[in-house]
């Protein structure tokens, strides 16, 4: 049986929604640390208030996953993405208005909160619209958002920052989240029995979740896989994170770049990273068609990207050629990334039907829990040693440690 044309447009037009949805949200994101330095400036904030400030954003999020994933599973992607949509494009326009500290801190702190539910919604989604054979590449699909938007954001929020001030591209990003919401409201529903039988005809590699016991949300604790995948996530998403709050710091002051140079050098890793995501979801999409277990299929690009993104890491700062140094911070970051593009995946294919949202919530809190550690340890180890060596060789650990998660501690299905 093959999937009418109409059913398939409409599930890739879905997808490229939420693609846009995830360049936006990342963008949301990254706004403060563009307007650091104006911002600091125009309040008089101090070094320390604008880290707090800029971490303000991390924790919530990472602690809002647990019940977001709960929240999707029980009304549905649609209504529980629109409802996070219209709440974080709403965090960012009023972000506009602070007049002090503690409005923008708490601003920051909702527009986590209110993001949280977005990954979860389209791990729900592929699940429901794609079978096992080819989620991975829609899921990865997904996911490049962030990556794209990491690579774009420096010069399109600069240029908004120098044109309309910093309030002003604060209005600006928020606003970008209106016409997705329109879209999403419109096109997106969840597919019928017709459909999901064309969708899934000859897709399932193994057992169908169907079949599986539903389990407690609080009993998804109870599997040693759901804690390996948290941990698993969080020695991966630290590294990641410290790419993204202090690799512009590090070409600066450990490679001599000047600031106007830093911002396209920093570039080059997120490009590569790009390509990571979308390599570790086609590649974990091919293993299935070729018969592999789906399970062993989602963690072939988690662990091999993992250990390979801490042989890259490692030497970093010890080599004395610069573009050897960068080549290096390149590759790092692109097999960084290649996990990103299964993650997600893996928690759809082992999780019970009406729990995938939840799994994959529990695994991106473990993520994000190691995204705001990041942050803080570097500076820590900055202050204490004044090098980055040392940031970079417990990054490359990490690494290996959620590589040997995921390799030794996934391998089954949860069932009770």
């Amino acid at each position: 049986m093959t999937q009418a044309p109409a059913v398939s447009r409409l599930r890739w037009g879905i997808v490229m929604i939420l693609l846009l949805a995830a360049i936006v949200n990342y963008l949301d994101r990254a706004n403060l640390s563009i307007a650091n330095t104006t911002i600091a400036a125009e309040f008089g904030f101090s070094q320390t208030e604008m880290g707090l400030l800029l971490s303000a954003f991390l924790w919530p999020y990472a602690l809002a996953n647990l019940p977001a994933g709960w929240l999707v599973d029980r009304y549905g992607p649609k209504r529980m993405f629109a409802w996070a949509l219209c709440l974080w494009s709403s965090f960012t326009v009023l972000a506009s208005f602070v007049n002090s500290y503690s409005f923008f801190y708490g601003l920051r702190m909702m527009l986590g909160i209110s993001e949280s539910p977005f990954f979860t919604s389209g791990i729900k989604i592929t699940h429901r619209w794609f079978g096992d054979r080819e989620r991975g590449l829609p899921t990865a699909i997904i996911n490049t958002g962030s990556q794209i938007a990491n690579a774009i954001a420096p010069p399109i929020l600069t240029v908004l920052l120098l044109t309309l001030g910093w309030r002003g591209m604060f209005v600006a990003i928020g606003l970008m989240g209106l016409p997705l919401l329109l879209a999403w409201w419109k096109f997106y529903r969840d597919p019928d029995a017709r459909e999901d039988a064309l969708l899934h005809a000859g897709q399932r590699s193994v057992a169908p979740p169907e079949e599986q016991v539903r389990t407690s949300w609080g009993a998804l604790f109870r599997f040693p896989a759901t804690w390996a995948m948290v941990i698993g996530n969080f020695s991966i998403m630290f590294t990641i994170w410290v790419y993204l709050t202090w690799l512009p710091s590090y070409l600066e002051k450990s490679l001599g770049f000047s600031l106007k140079a830093t911002g396209w050098i920093a570039s080059i890793p997120f490009f590569a990273g790009i390509l990571g995501v979308l390599v570790g979801g086609m590649l974990s999409d091919r293993l299935v068609r070729r018969g592999v277990a789906s399970i062993t299929s989602r963690k072939i690009p988690i662990v091999l990207g993992a250990a390979l993104a801490a042989c890259f890491v490692a030497p970093v700062p010890f080599v004395n050629s610069t573009p050897l140094a960068i080549t290096l911070l390149a590759l790092g970051y692109f097999f960084s990334q290649m996990p990103q593009g299964a993650l997600w995946t893996l928690a759809s294919d082992i999780a019970p039907k009406e729990q995938v949202a939840s799994l994959g919530a529990i695994q991106n809190f473990g993520g994000f829990l190691g995204a705001a550690m990041a942050p803080i340890v570097t500076g820590v180890i900055l202050d204490m040693t004044g090098k980055f060596t040392n940031v970079f060789l417990l990054g490359a650990v990490l690494l290996l440690i959620g590589a040997l998660s995921y390799g030794l501690f996934v391998r089954h299905r949860l069932q009770s």
